[in-house]
């Protein structure tokens, strides 16, 4: 006898060579709202299906499952609302790259048109098991900002911008902490002048 999960993954085997009645990325952009809101856990697939206009068959069949579509929907926060983080490694001066990365995490969670956190915090945040596959995944994604933050500002030392003796690894923590920890802040009701006092004050102990 066929289980629930096996009776919507043939509806949704079902639906595959169906024509889209849907906007995808409409879809894709309700549901990181979801997520955004509510994290990783605590959203539904009813929350989901009813804030992306569709049925789970059609979920299932354009997304996967709900874990496929959270990554998915991640991909689209990072090329999105959080774009910052890869525009903030452009600037020409390490320093520069703090700022626009604090300020940038300010800006996202002080707008008031989208939830005041970040999707990718409240996310790992809320995947407690460490064996989860998509836990891993945070601590994979946390590991590769903090080497991309430490390999440039391991250029700034080469170029003279920072001092030799930087632990750019120590350097590159104390940027990503604040950042996490601006997001939190904001998601427990710090407002934007309290937000940027603290990352005008994480600014001050700069390397010299």
């Amino acid at each position: 006898m066929e289980t629930a999960q096996e009776k919507e993954s043939n509806r949704a085997a079902r639906q595959r060579g169906r024509p889209r009645e849907f906007n995808a990325d409409q879809a894709l952009d309700a549901a990181m709202y979801v997520f955004w809101e509510k994290g990783f856990e605590a959203a539904s697939l009813d929350d989901l299906t009813k804030a992306m206009g569709i049925t789970r068959p059609s979920m299932y069949a354009a997304f996967g499952n709900k874990e496929s579509l959270f990554r998915q929907a991640l991909d689209r926060y990072f090329q999105g609302p959080a774009s910052y983080l890869q525009e903030a490694l452009k600037e020409a001066t390490a320093r520069a790259v703090a700022e626009r990365l604090l300020r940038g995490v300010v800006d996202l969670v002080c707008d008031p048109r989208t939830p005041q956190t970040c999707l990718w915090v409240l996310g790992a945040l809320s995947c407690k098991d460490t064996s989860d596959p998509l836990q891993q995944e945070f601590n994979k994604q946390r590991m590769d900002g903090h080497a991309a933050l430490r390999d440039r500002f391991k250029r700034a030392v080469a170029e003279g911008d920072l001092p030799a003796s930087t632990d750019t690894g120590a350097l590159a923590r104390f940027v990503q902490t604040v950042n996490f920890g601006l997001s939190v802040q904001a998601a427990t009701g710090a407002n934007r002048k309290q937000l940027l006092a603290a990352v005008a004050l994480a600014l001050e102990a700069w390397p010299k």
